[in-house]
């Protein structure tokens, strides 16, 4: 789902003649919510735009005193284009490098695509987490989580290996009749530099061709199935990837197909794998699967149930045309709060229509202690603004004493912070902040 520098003004414009928005934020004055976790408002502040291409969760890190972050795409795609906007932009704290133009942006040295049938990066990538490894006190060691996207094009299927994809009732696209839709995996790459150049470390989780849901039933020009718009938190001897899940809970048949169980398997899921398997994560990851982390990284997992969306509240499958389902998720410790906060987006029509974003917490630090990883309240509206797709919400740190002294980053926050969406209409598409989010600690 993953666009290059534009919008298809048709597609978008058709999605929205099809909607019908709520009102509910979006308000001048702040809007003030709570939960058993926090008291939470958002307070309108100076507009910020940001001034290169954004479409995925804010990637960044401290190294050493600057603040460094990644976005945008790199890699081949024959339905938008072969892209080189993957760069990294610095400062002295957030604010100055969210504020940098697109000329002071530099592209890192990144691996280049392999040949078809060939092992290696297939496809383009879009930066969605770095994690820093903390045993390197230069900062300079940094592991980018990337959502990857292919086709049957880019990546055919192989009997060999069971990697790859069979153009056969594909699903259709977001660009026309005659468009592929994308697949989404989750990779990790490598960098010792600080982020000037990356070395491609493998996949970390995917779904693989039987669990593709294809034509007649897959009708929302979303994905063909897969994983992806991860968001990355270590915690413990792990990393802890949230992501959304858009495949089959088991093998599609046509004949068999179940929109029910379908929706079963879907929303946002979780997996993990040990810090020490970074540098070789393949086949190394494990996937929740409703009772600990035990299905294999190419296996069916389970979504985490508070966070999906009940079909008597509007929920469905990923492949229908009316969706259902929160996605996008972007994970942060405030050490204000001492919890864990979720934003995610949310979608209810074709072409990831959907002008909400969506807000959750869990209280657990460790989550790899019996349940605790599942353990999100149920999630709340935080933001709509009708008339627009919301994408990519993060919250992000400002240029206070607190954040630079913490060299807080997306993953690790405090009382306030920074809200940051990409903004969608027909006519343009902006990453950009009008609120500040601002927390205080709930009753209990």
């Amino acid at each position: 789902m993953k666009t290059q520098n534009h919008i298809v003004t048709t597609l978008i414009i058709g999605a929205l003649a099809g909607l019908s928005f709520i009102s509910c934020s979006g308000k001048k004055e702040a809007d003030q919510q709570t939960t058993a976790a926090a008291t939470y408002k958002l307070i309108p502040a100076k507009r910020v735009l940001f001034n290169s291409f954004v479409d995925c969760n804010m990637a960044e890190a401290w190294v050493g005193d600057t603040f460094r972050i990644f976005p945008g795409k790199y890699g081949e795609d024959p339905l938008w284009g072969n892209a080189r906007d993957l760069k990294y932009a610095d400062g002295r704290n957030a604010e100055e490098a969210f504020a940098r133009q697109g000329k002071d942006f530099t592209e890192p040295k990144m691996p280049a695509n392999v040949p078809i049938g060939q092992p290696g990066l297939h496809g383009a990538v879009w930066f969605e987490t770095v994690y820093q490894d903390t045993t390197d006190r230069s900062g300079k060691t940094l592991y980018a989580v990337y959502h990857n996207e292919n086709y049957p094009a880019t990546l055919p299927y192989d009997p060999k290996t069971g990697e790859g994809y069979i153009d056969k009732k594909w699903p259709q696209g977001l660009t026309g009749l005659k468009s592929p839709a994308a697949v989404c995996r989750i990779g990790i790459m490598k960098s010792t530099n600080g982020g000037k150049a990356w070395e491609n470390k493998g996949l970390f989780i995917e779904d693989l061709q039987p669990r593709m849901i294809l034509k007649p039933h897959n009708t929302s020009k979303t994905f063909a199935g897969g994983v992806g718009d991860p968001s990355a938190v270590a915690s413990g001897d792990y990393l802890y990837m949230f992501y959304g899940e858009y495949g089959y809970p088991g093998q599609y048949d046509e004949a068999g197909y179940d929109r029910k169980k379908e929706w079963s398997g879907q929303c946002i899921s979780v997996a993990r794998i040990k810090l020490s398997d970074l540098d070789n994560p393949v086949g190394k990851a494990r996937r929740w699967d409703g009772k600990g982390f035990n299905a294999p990284y190419n296996g069916v997992g389970a979504p985490i149930a508070s966070l999906q969306i009940p079909e008597s509240e509007g929920g469905g499958a990923a492949s229908s045309p009316t969706g259902g389902f929160h996605w996008g998720p972007s994970v942060s410790w405030n050490t204000y709060l001492n919890c864990w906060v979720m934003l995610m987006g949310k979608v209810v029509g074709q072409s990831w229509a959907g002008s909400s974003i969506h807000i959750s917490f869990n209280q657990n630090r460790d989550l790899g202690e019996a349940l605790q990883s599942q353990a999100w309240s149920k999630p709340k509206l935080l933001l709509d603004k009708p008339g627009f797709f919301l994408w990519y919400p993060s919250l992000q740190p400002m240029n206070t004493p607190d954040d630079i002294a913490n060299k807080h980053t997306c993953l690790r926050l405090g009382q306030r912070a920074r809200l940051f969406v990409k903004n969608i209409k027909p006519e343009k598409s902006e990453y950009l902040s009008e609120y500040i989010l601002e927390f205080s600690k709930g009753t209990n």
